[in-house]
């Protein structure tokens, strides 16, 4: 009877210490901070750019220096990738819309048709707060030299780059940081992906805190 006393105060004793354990473990791996990679060539930032958004205002780098920035490639008239990619961005808008930190960067690539009233119409299919979440169009080449050369996005998707006719066509997003640098790649089509986005521009918010 002393035996059986003694070894069920043990298991006692065994079942709070494991828990304690379990508790100090969740509490720990739950506070550390996701560090989120860096992109591209070591000490690679975003170029300089001046592009046009859905309401004729001329947009510089300057325009978001400091700012969380989530960029992407479409053309209003696609009817492939693009509204999907667009119904998904709304879902990262709604999340933080309002955010003055955070802003969306629409580059078209078919700036022939992509005037600013087209873009502006098209904007307006999303709700979107030009504030916020710009439609830009400019000059062709700074649009794809942007792409290739600073957001890096053909280096992931060169399936989607059409040589002959000089077309990009992607379904990835970047998401680009308050200093200018890359810190993740995700496909835009994707919902598990734009979720991943979603939490991945709260742990870049916390960075901002720090």
């Amino acid at each position: 009877m002393k035996k059986n006393k003694i070894s069920l105060i043990l298991l006692s004793f065994f079942i709070l210490l494991s828990a304690v354990f379990l508790g100090y473990f969740y509490k720990v791996s739950h506070e550390q901070k996701k560090i989120l990679p860096t992109l591209g060539n070591p000490g690679h930032r975003i170029d300089t750019f001046t592009f046009v958004n859905q309401d004729g205002k001329v947009i510089t780098n300057k325009d978001v220096k400091g700012k969380i920035c989530v960029v992407e490639y479409f053309f209003a008239t696609c009817k492939g990738i693009c509204p999907r990619m667009n119904e998904n961005m709304t879902k990262v808008y709604q999340a933080y819309r309002g955010d003055k930190g955070i802003m969306i960067l629409s580059h078209t690539v078919d700036p022939k048709k992509d005037t600013v009233a087209a873009l502006k119409a098209y904007s307006q299919k999303f709700d979107a707060d030009s504030k916020q979440w710009m439609f830009l169009t400019g000059d062709k080449k700074q649009l794809y030299d942007m792409a290739r050369f600073s957001y890096l996005v053909t280096a992931v998707d060169t399936e989607i780059v059409d040589i002959k006719s000089d077309f990009i066509h992607t379904k990835y997003w970047v998401l680009v940081d308050g200093a200018g640098r890359i810190r993740g790649m995700y496909d835009g089509t994707d919902i598990g992906a734009v979720n991943q986005l979603i939490g991945d521009i709260a742990e870049l918010k916390k960075e901002n805190e720090q």
